[in-house]
């Protein structure tokens, strides 16, 4: 065995803490890891490096879901710290975002990439001092023109939209699953 296949796959959520933002777009990220966390049986909920953490497997490797409590501006804080310990990674980090200039539902996986101005890709990117990492884009892009992008983000998804959440979210878990066991591009060529 190698050694990155040693390593750990770091699975990091995007969101902000707290009852107030659990069910806004800006925190499908989070949504996402606990979707995660409910299919490989575990809870996120051990405290590291300014983060919520949990641990599964997954096609016999070691799966460890993340959740930012920094706030989504300084995630890259959290990412960085948890990237110091020597079982895991840059090669086997995945971060999963929502993304404005995405329609509705839309995913993409990236081997890399700009921050394309969300802050807490732009975080992560800043701290880690490379843009050389896995992401899992999901739109949230509206149908009409919002006043405020800042706003919109950190509204609750509406009735309609809550509907096709529980979609998107299984889609983006099966994104996932197929990174881990058959790589970016395979995934790339399935999901985008």
């Amino acid at each position: 065995m190698d050694a990155l296949s040693a390593k750990k796959w770091l699975i990091v959520g995007l969101g902000n803490p707290g009852a107030r933002y659990e069910k806004t777009r800006h925190n499908l990220g989070f949504m996402l890891v606990d979707r995660l966390a409910q299919k490989l049986q575990t809870q996120v909920k051990r405290d590291e490096c300014r983060a919520l953490v949990g641990r599964g497997v997954f096609d016999n490797q070691t799966i460890e879901l993340v959740k930012p409590q920094t706030f989504m501006n300084l995630s890259g804080e959290a990412v960085g710290c948890l990237l110091k310990k020597p079982d895991r990674a840059l090669e086997k980090l995945i971060v999963v975002s929502d993304d404005l200039a995405l329609p509705f539902g839309k995913i993409r996986i990236r081997p890399k990439g700009t921050h394309g101005g969300q802050n807490g890709l732009r975080s992560i990117i800043d701290c880690l001092r490379t843009p050389d990492f896995i992401r899992l884009r999901i739109g949230i892009q509206p149908e009409h023109p919002v006043a405020s992008a800042s706003g919109f983000v950190l509204e609750n998804f509406s009735r309609n939209e809550l509907a096709e959440v529980e979609n998107i979210l299984e889609d983006s878990a099966d994104a996932i699953f197929e990174v881990i066991r058959n790589g970016v591009e395979r995934a790339m060529a399935h999901f985008n």
